[in-house]
């Protein structure tokens, strides 16, 4: 099953397309992190990510953030995580995206991220342990990225 895009770049020529399939990270966390990230610069949001991963930046939650602690450092909005696991996945599709640019000819410093989504992937059955006959059911992560050169 081929998965589409849900969007169109304006101009095919200097935009930029990457995926990300089946990402086994929460779907909360990948949509926040997609709302923070879209319509930055591709080398801001890759280095953002890198700051969250090594748990020196937030993440600020303006959605989902039902019993969350304050952060230090971000000001009026100051609720917020470090979605580790989220930013890694997502990370790997940026660069997966910086890559793809280097192959087209394109400048990796002017790209601008103008589509970023997290969808929700398949559900992946499993069987809890010890013989017991009730399933897990774990909700996979697609994202896609399209970045424009500006």
């Amino acid at each position: 099953m081929e998965l589409l895009y849900s969007t169109t770049p304006t101009d095919e020529a200097k935009a930029v397309k990457a995926m990300g399939r089946n990402f086994d990270i929460s779907f909360k966390d990948a949509v926040v992190v997609c709302d923070k990230l879209r319509g930055m610069k591709l080398t801001e949001a890759m280095s953002l990510l890198e700051s969250v991963v090594a748990l020196e930046k937030t993440i600020p939650f303006k959605r989902f953030n039902k019993g969350i602690g304050h952060r230090r450092g971000l000001g009026k909005d100051n609720i917020g995580r470090y979605p580790k696991k989220a930013a890694s996945s997502i990370l790997r599709v940026l660069r997966n995206l910086e890559a793809n640019a280097d192959y087209k000819g394109l400048d990796s410093e002017k790209l601008r991220i103008a589509h970023l989504q997290a969808l929700k992937g398949i559900s992946r059955k499993r069987r809890k342990p010890k013989g017991r006959w009730a399933t897990w059911v774990r909700d996979l992560v697609n994202v896609q990225v399209i970045a424009e050169e500006s």
